[in-house]
């Protein structure tokens, strides 16, 4: 199938009406549809940064993405508004678009609603992100290792576990970084060049607070990249830190586990997927940002709204 007639055929699939706000009434679908797409979705353009690991990876799949950038940043929400948010795109993207496999790329969605979304949706293979600790133990050398996220994310149970079984082979330092995300997804605006010095600024900021790095022995040679949106920081964060400091995320990871729990319901067509493009926000900011971060020059985008 031509990768025209495919994006048509997700386009013919696509409701313009608002999200399913309650999961449990979503009749049960058909998962193992090889020819399905794979839904993703993030409290904004973050998550582009996964799809972009997604697409490499899987490069036959169809996709949906959908931006909830009209209710963003979530990482300075509180749990219920965030798991709310999460069921009901769920919801919307497992009952209109057939999905057979559910990516949440975003941390603190992950944190606060990936279990009650697997008990919702029972049928459906759900991968979550979560910040790359194991990896970055594997890593360093020093045995020092920074950390930066998004406060619901830090303070979040699930996190918090996936710390303390780490904590005995490496020290962590912390540094939530407030108003980070939010001018990452800013940056998405058409004409918004001066967001940049403000991310810049962000970066200079947290890096500072959070003590030194490099490879001598008490410094973070590592530091993982606990918010989706920040990858699109790497730039800066590289100016900021000493060379050979590694900057670890979990774009790669998330994708080959993916592939992973499909199995055998890969997608046996030839060509290149498609992906349709879907924003609670401006749909033209999802679109400028599928061109300026992923360098897709034509990517349609569609509003949805919320009921």
């Amino acid at each position: 199938m031509a990768e025209e007639d495919r994006q048509r055929r997700l386009q013919d699939h696509r409701a313009d009406g608002g999200l399913t706000t309650d999961p449990t009434t979503v009749p049960a679908q058909d998962a193992t549809d090889a020819c399905a797409p794979i839904g993703v979705f993030d409290s904004g353009i973050g998550g582009l940064s996964v799809l972009r690991a997604l697409r490499a990876e899987l490069p036959h799949e169809d996709f949906v993405y959908l931006a909830d950038s009209g209710h963003a940043p979530y990482g300075e929400r509180g749990d219920a508004y965030v798991t709310a948010r999460s069921q009901a795109i769920a919801g919307f993207l497992h009952a209109r678009h057939g999905i057979k496999a559910l990516v949440v790329a975003c941390n603190t969605a992950t944190a606060a609603a990936i279990h009650l979304l697997r008990e919702r949706l029972p049928g459906l293979p759900i991968v979550g992100v979560e910040p790359a600790i194991k990896p970055a133990v594997a890593a360093s050398r020093t045995g020092r290792v920074g950390v930066i996220a998004t406060r619901g994310t830090l303070g979040s149970a699930k996190f918090q576990q996936l710390l303390r079984s780490q904590e005995p082979q490496a020290r962590f330092t912390l540094q939530p970084c407030d108003g980070l995300a939010l001018a990452i997804e800013r940056s998405a605006h058409p004409g918004s060049a001066e967001n940049a010095t403000e991310i810049r600024a962000l970066c200079a900021r947290y890096i500072s607070a959070m003590g030194p790095f490099g490879m001598q022995a008490e410094a973070m040679d590592t530091l993982v990249l606990g918010c989706t949106h920040y990858v699109f920081a790497q730039a800066p964060l590289r100016q900021l830190l000493p060379a050979g400091v590694a900057l670890i995320d979990t774009g790669a990871p998330v994708a080959r586990h993916t592939r992973r729990l499909l199995g055998t319901a890969l997608n046996p067509q030839a060509g290149d997927g498609a992906t349709l493009w879907l924003s609670t926000g401006e749909a033209a900011e999802l679109r400028h940002a599928a061109k300026h971060l992923l360098g897709l020059a034509d990517a349609p985008a569609a509003h949805v709204a919320p009921s």
